[in-house]
């Protein structure tokens, strides 16, 4: 017994010495699909060329040169396109192809390349687009050379001599001025003084007149107030001018300026008159906040 037990145990220890390694797991990641990096873009499903270069500011040929793509119908979801020319690639490449039935139209060439030659021995130039017909546009188109028409030389000018202009009368009122209070001042009217201001009868200065002498602003300022309102004053003019200061203009004949309305120094406002008094005259006030004052030293010297 023991004659056959001895072999059989060499043989399974045999048997266990040459029995292959049990398998271990291939535990490295799979690749995965590279992700657009600057100046890349991945292709989605349903992209095509044009709309990749429409998306991204460029031209769907020069994408296709940047990217060596000659048949545009090539594209694969997945696929990484360069969007910026890489270093030392050249614009040779080859062209895009074009659907059926669509051409650009547009005859290329190096621009050191002679014209074509057609079949009459014309050289015709590339058309870019539609000229309206002209015998100088006939002869341009069919290498005729136009000579432009003789222009006659030029007959020297006669000198005409100037004329003499006066200047534009200025009133006398506005010739002059003063600065008083932050404010620059002139005087309302040329005209001569009837009556100074003294405090009690004469709040102001009365200007005699013609009726249509012209009133004028002493001022910059906005009109304040027009109208008949005032007992004693007639048509009457105010303009306010700052915060602290009024100019009164009394009897006009005629008004020429509105409510709210801006003036500017020596402007006229108005026309002398007689209205709210026996007589033609202007009635100038200065107030100030309000109560009149003496317009004197307000105004310059006359």
């Amino acid at each position: 017994m023991t004659r056959f037990l001895a072999p059989l145990a060499v043989v399974f220890f045999l048997a266990a010495c040459t029995q292959a390694p049990a398998p271990t797991v291939d535990r490295t990641p799979t690749a995965q699909a590279r992700v657009a990096g600057a100046g890349e873009y991945a292709v989605k499903r349903g992209d095509t060329l044009y709309r990749i270069a429409r998306e991204n500011g460029m031209d769907h040929n020069e994408l296709a040169a940047i990217n060596n793509i000659s048949d545009p119908t090539t594209l694969r979801e997945g696929q990484i396109l360069r969007l910026t020319r890489p270093a030392g690639q050249t614009a040779e490449v080859a062209p895009v192809a074009s659907p059926i039935g669509i051409g650009s139209g547009v005859e290329a060439r190096p621009l050191d390349a002679p014209a074509p030659v057609t079949q009459s021995g014309v050289l015709r130039e590339p058309r870019g687009g539609k000229e309206a017909y002209s015998d100088e546009a006939h002869a341009r188109l069919n290498s005729t050379p136009v000579s432009a028409p003789a222009t006659p030389p030029a007959t020297p000018a006669t000198p005409t001599p100037p004329v003499a202009t006066e200047p534009a009368p200025t009133p006398a009122a506005a010739a002059q001025t003063a600065q008083v209070d932050g404010i620059t001042w002139a005087w309302p009217s040329s005209a001569k003084i009837q009556s100074p201001y003294n405090g009690t009868t004469n709040k102001g200065i009365d200007f005699a007149g013609r009726v249509g002498d012209p009133v004028l602003a002493a001022a910059d300022g906005q009109v304040l107030y027009v109208g008949e309102a005032l007992a004693g004053y007639g048509k009457l003019v105010i303009v306010k001018h700052g915060a602290n200061h009024l100019s009164v203009y009394a009897h006009n004949n005629r008004i020429l300026v509105k409510e709210g309305q801006s003036v500017k120094l020596g402007q006229k406002i108005a026309e002398m008159g007689s209205t709210g008094t026996s007589g033609v005259k202007l009635h100038f006030e200065i107030r100030k906040q309000g109560k009149p004052v003496d317009p004197g030293p307000f105004l310059p010297g006359r």
